[in-house]
C-alpha cells in the first residue's frame, strides 16, 4: 500500500509540475529537477533507492519507442552522416575528455574515470527537445537532437561496460571493439527482424485495441532478445520503432493510428516528468554519501566543477571542427549555416541514461558516492546553465523556427494534390448505377477539406469570416445540440446504455476532425514565401514573382454579380484579380479555364506564394 501510493504522488506530482512549467514557458526538465532537490530536504519525503534494471528495462524502452516511432526515416537517412558523428565520434571524444580529468582530480584507476565519462556522455533529447518545443528551434536542428540522441545510448552503455569490464582486468582492445559492433550490429538486425515480425501481426489485426496492446509490447520484444545475445537492446528499440513508425500508413487501420498515437504520447509525458522528478529527489543522499566519502570537500567542489565544464566543453570541441570541414567541403548552395552547428553544440542537456547508467557501477567501484554525485551534478548543472542559456542563443543567432502560416501553406498544397487525385480515382470509379448525389456529395466533402486549408491563409477568421469557419461555428452548434439530446435520452433510460455510447462515439469522432482554428495561437504576419516548386516547373520558372496590375484590390466579377470573396488572387500573366475557390464566385480559377494562364499568385497581406494550375505545384 505504502509503494502504491508513493507511486501516485510521484506521479501526480511530477505530472503537475510539468503542465505549471508548460503553463509558465519554463523548462520542464530543469523545474522538475529543482523541485526534486527541494522534495528531498522535505523531513516526511522518503529516500528514493532505484534499482538500475528499473530504470534501463521499464523506463528506457518505452522512452526510446515513442521517440523511435516519431522519428522520420527519410529525415535520419538525410542526416546519417551528422548522426553517427555525434552518436559515436563524439560520445567516445566526451567520454575521454572526462575521464582525463577525472583521473587527474580523484584517486581512482583509469578504468573508474572512462566509466564515468561514458555514464556523462550522452545527452538527453527530452530536455533540448523541451527547449525547441518552447523557443521554436529550425526543424533540422531538432531532428539532428532527437535523432542523436536515440543512438548515443547506445554507444553510452557499451562504454559504461567496457571499462566496468576492464577494471576488473577482463577486457582487450579488440575484445572492446568486437563487443562494440556486436552491441551495433546485433541491436540492429534483432530490430529490423522483430519490426517485421509485428508488422506481419499488424497486418491482421484490425481491432484498435489489440493493435495498442501489441505496441506497448514492441520495446521490450526488441529490447529483451537483444540484451539476452549481448547486442544492444537500446539500437534494437529505435531500429524496431523506427520501421514500424515508417510503415505504421501501409500495415495498421486508422483507428489504431490514432490510439498508438494518443496513448504513447501520454506514456511518454508521464515518464518523463517522472524521471526528471526522480533525479532530483535523489540529490540529497547522493550529496551526503559523497560528503562524507573521506575525499577532502575542496577537491571534491573543483572536481565537481571541472567535470561539468568538460562535458559541456567535449561538445563544441567536437562539433566545430567537423562542422568547418564539412562546410567548406559542401557545395554552397547545401551548406548548413554554421550557426546551426553553434546550437547543436550547445544543446548538450543530460538526463535519464546518464541517471541509468551511472547506477550501473558496481557497489565495489572506488569512490563511488563520488562519482554518483558528479554524475548528478552534470545532470542538474547542464540543464541549469545550458537549459536555461539555449533560448537566448537561439535568439542571438535569429534562428527562427517553423513558421505557422508557411507550414499552413505547405499543408494546404499537399491536402490539394491528395484531393486531386482522389478526385480522379472518383472519376474512374464512377459506374452507371452511381447516384448522381453521391458523386456529388463526395465532391463537395473534399472540396471543403481543400478549401478550408487554403483558408488558413490570408487574414485571419478573427477578421474574416470564411464559409468553412462558419462551417464549422454551425456544425459545432448542431453536435453540442444532437449531444444534449443523445444524454436527455440517456437520463430517461429509455434506451440501452450500449446504444447510446455507440452514438455518443459517433458525435465524438465527429467533432475531433473538425478541423478548429485556434485563434489564441495567432502568429504575427510576415512575409509568407515558398520557393521550391519552379524548380520542377516551367511555368514557374518563366513566371515573375510579382506583377503590377491596373485593377484594384478587389474582384471584380465580385462586384458586378453582387458578391463577396473570401481570398484574391492575381494572374501572373495579365494582372486579372480574381476570388479565390472558397469564395462562391471562383473567378480565378474561371479566368484560367477561360485564358489558360498558368501562374497565380495571392495578394492576400503578407503572402507571395504562386501557385500553377497546369502542374499543381506551389513556387
Amino acid at each position: 500500500m505504502h509503494v502504491a501510493f508513493g507511486l501516485v504522488v510521484l506521479i501526480a506530482s511530477a505530472v503537475s509540475l510539468a503542465a505549471l512549467a508548460r503553463r509558465f514557458a519554463i523548462s520542464e526538465p530543469l523545474v522538475l529537477t529543482l523541485a526534486g532537490v527541494a522534495a528531498s530536504y522535505v523531513p516526511f519525503v522518503p529516500e528514493v533507492h532505484l534499482d538500475p534494471e528499473i530504470i534501463l528495462l521499464g523506463l528506457l524502452p518505452p522512452l526510446l519507442y515513442t521517440a523511435a516511432i516519431r522519428t522520420s526515416l527519410v529525415d535520419f537517412r538525410a542526416n546519417a552522416r551528422t548522426i553517427a558523428s555525434l552518436s559515436v565520434g563524439l560520445v567516445l571524444f566526451s567520454t575521454f575528455v572526462v575521464a582525463a580529468v577525472v583521473w587527474w582530480l580523484l584517486p581512482v584507476p583509469f578504468a573508474v574515470a572512462v566509466a564515468l565519462g561514458a555514464v556523462v556522455a550522452p545527452p538527453d533529447a527530452v530536455a533540448a527537445t523541451a527547449v525547441a518545443r518552447r523557443i521554436g528551434m529550425p526543424r533540422r536542428i531538432v531532428t539532428v537532437l532527437e535523432d542523436e540522441s536515440m543512438f548515443n545510448d547506445a554507444t553510452a552503455l557499451v562504454a559504461v561496460r567496457t571499462a566496468i569490464a576492464a577494471s576488473a582486468g577482463t577486457v582487450t582492445v579488440w575484445k572492446a571493439g568486437g563487443d562494440f559492433l556486436l552491441a551495433a550490429g546485433g541491436g540492429a538486425a534483432v530490430g529490423i527482424a522483430v519490426a517485421y515480425l509485428l508488422a506481419m501481426l499488424r497486418r491482421r489485426i484490425t481491432d484498435p485495441v489489440l493493435d495498442t496492446s501489441l505496441s506497448f509490447l514492441a520495446p521490450f520484444i526488441a529490447y529483451l532478445p537483444a540484451e539476452g545475445i549481448h547486442a544492444s537492446g537500446v539500437i534494437a528499440v529505435v531500429t524496431c520503432g523506427m520501421i514500424l513508425g515508417h510503415g505504421a500508413p501501409v500495415w495498421q487501420s486508422a483507428a489504431s493510428r490514432i490510439a498508438e498515437r494518443t496513448n504513447w504520447r501520454t506514456i511518454q509525458f508521464i515518464l518523463e516528468s517522472s524521471v526528471f522528478l526522480i533525479v532530483g529527489l535523489q540529490m540529497r543522499a547522493i550529496l551526503e554519501g559523497a560528503w562524507g566519502s573521506g575525499l577532502d570537500h575542496r577537491q571534491l567542489i573543483i572536481a565537481a566543477t571541472a567535470v561539468l565544464v568538460a562535458a559541456m566543453l567535449a561538445r563544441p570541441l567536437w562539433i566545430y571542427p567537423w562542422a568547418l570541414l564539412f562546410h567548406r567541403l559542401t557545395p554552397t548552395g547545401s551548406q548548413v549555416p554554421l550557426s546551426y552547428a553553434t546550437v547543436v553544440s550547445w544543446a548538450g542537456m543530460r538526463g535519464v541514461v546518464t541517471l541509468a547508467a551511472v547506477l550501473l557501477l558496481p557497489e565495489d567501484t572506488p569512490q563511488l558516492p563520488v562519482l554518483k554525485l558528479l554524475a548528478v551534478i552534470v545532470v542538474a548543472g547542464t540543464l541549469l546553465v545550458q537549459g536555461t542559456s539555449l533560448p537566448v542563443l537561439v535568439r542571438w543567432l535569429r534562428l527562427r523556427g517553423p513558421s505557422r502560416a508557411e507550414d499552413a501553406l505547405q499543408k494546404a498544397n499537399l491536402l490539394q494534390q491528395a484531393t486531386n487525385a482522389g478526385l480522379a480515382e472518383l472519376e474512374r470509379r464512377i459506374t452507371p448505377d452511381t447516384p448522381l448525389s453521391v458523386i456529388e456529395s463526395l465532391r463537395d466533402r473534399v472540396a471543403w477539406k481543400t478549401n478550408a486549408a487554403w483558408e488558413s491563409l490570408g487574414r485571419a477568421e478573427s477578421e474574416l469570416a470564411t464559409p468553412t469557419a462558419e462551417y464549422r461555428r454551425l456544425r459545432l452548434e448542431m453536435l453540442r445540440a444532437e449531444r444534449e439530446t443523445v444524454l436527455r435520452v440517456r437520463d430517461s433510460g429509455t434506451l440501452d446504455y450500449a446504444i447510446l455510447q455507440h452514438v455518443l462515439a459517433r458525435l465524438d469522432l465527429e467533432e475531433s476532425i473538425i478541423d478548429r482554428y485556434d485563434e489564441t495561437e495567432e502568429a504575427p504576419v510576415e512575409p509568407l514565401a515558398l520557393p521550391g516548386g519552379s524548380e520542377n516547373c516551367e511555368h514557374l520558372r518563366n513566371a515573375p514573382l510579382v506583377l503590377e496590375s491596373d485593377e484594384r484590390d478587389e474582384c471584380r466579377e465580385c462586384v458586378a454579380e453582387g458578391m463577396s470573396w473570401v481570398h484574391l488572387r492575381m494572374c501572373l500573366a495579365c494582372g486579372h484579380i480574381g476570388c479565390c475557390d472558397s469564395s462562391v464566385g471562383n473567378h480565378a480559377s474561371k479566368h484560367y479555364a477561360a485564358t489558360a494562364h498558368p501562374v497565380m499568385r495571392s495578394v492576400e497581406p503578407g503572402e507571395a506564394w504562386r501557385w500553377c494550375y497546369v502542374d499543381e505545384l506551389l513556387g
